[in-house]
């Protein structure tokens, strides 16, 4: 298998993000999961949001898709505010979501499965001629188009969800945590497919991830999370390069620090 492309785009500098929060928060009743995230996705890019268990990750993602409404702030896609919008009208907009844990329809066949991802639409030759795509990018997807999708591995799954948003026909795709529970090769597998997603279809992504080192390699911009709030972004070649990156989460630490506890270091993040 060929080693996964770093993703390069430059975005020009009067194009109009794909979308963007500003000052965004979000709560689970009295617990606040995000405190006033601000982020811009371009057209064309993969951006990815970085951060540990209960940064708010997913949070993010839910409030832009309409599954949480957000208490405060703004949501724009494609110029057109999104906030605290129903998650079908959001969809039918271009912007799918393909959430943590697949969440595919277990009973419904993996065939069935893919077409309630085109559910919305209504041009049905270029629902088919998506549909042989994905067979491209998941053969195991046709060999399997009759079975039950709660029949389905783990990774057999994520496929199939990745699969069912680009059957939406969408123009961003928001995707949480592709490689949680995965193997290695699989997740070196899915990354690849999400990259010529990206490149062969343009379609823009905003990725969530915990394995850092593959969002990093795959990502055109990152955005640092914790404690609900944004406390770096940059470009991912340059966020690859800094030392809180590099020892909190690519696990690499400064000669000489041996000894030191990781808890009591002091992030800096710059």
């Amino acid at each position: 298998m060929s080693a996964l492309p770093i993703a390069a785009h430059a975005p020009q500098a009067d194009m109009q993000p794909t979308l963007s929060l500003a000052n965004v928060e979000s709560a689970y009743g009295p617990v606040k999961a995000i405190r006033g995230v601000s982020l811009r996705v371009m057209p064309g890019q993969i951006a990815t949001v970085l951060g540990s268990n209960g940064a708010g990750k997913s949070t993010i993602l839910k409030t832009i898709s309409g599954i949480i409404d957000p208490q405060k702030g703004s949501i724009v896609f494609q110029g057109e505010e999104i906030t605290a919008r129903d998650p079908a009208w959001i969809v039918r907009r271009g912007l799918s979501h393909v959430p943590e844990g697949r969440e595919v329809f277990p009973l419904l066949s993996v065939r069935d499965n893919l077409l309630m991802g085109a559910y919305t639409r209504r041009d049905r030759d270029a629902v088919a001629r998506d549909m042989e795509t994905v067979f491209g990018y998941f053969p195991i997807l046709r060999e399997r188009a009759a079975q039950d999708a709660g029949l389905l591995s783990g990774g057999q799954q994520q496929m199939l969800a990745i699969s069912r948003a680009i059957l939406a026909g969408p123009a961003m795709i928001l995707l949480d945590e592709p490689s949680l529970g995965l193997s290695p090769r699989l997740t070196k597998e899915i990354f690849e497919i999400v990259v010529r997603i990206n490149r062969e279809r343009g379609t823009t992504i905003l990725l969530v991830e915990q394995n850092a080192n593959m969002a990093l390699n795959v990502a055109d911009h990152g955005y640092v999370l914790e404690n609900g709030r944004i406390v770096m972004d940059d470009a991912c070649d340059r966020l690859r390069e800094k030392d809180d990156i590099k020892e909190f989460y690519l696990g690499m630490k400064e000669a000489g620090a041996r000894g030191d506890r990781r808890w009591k270091k002091k992030k800096n993040w710059r």
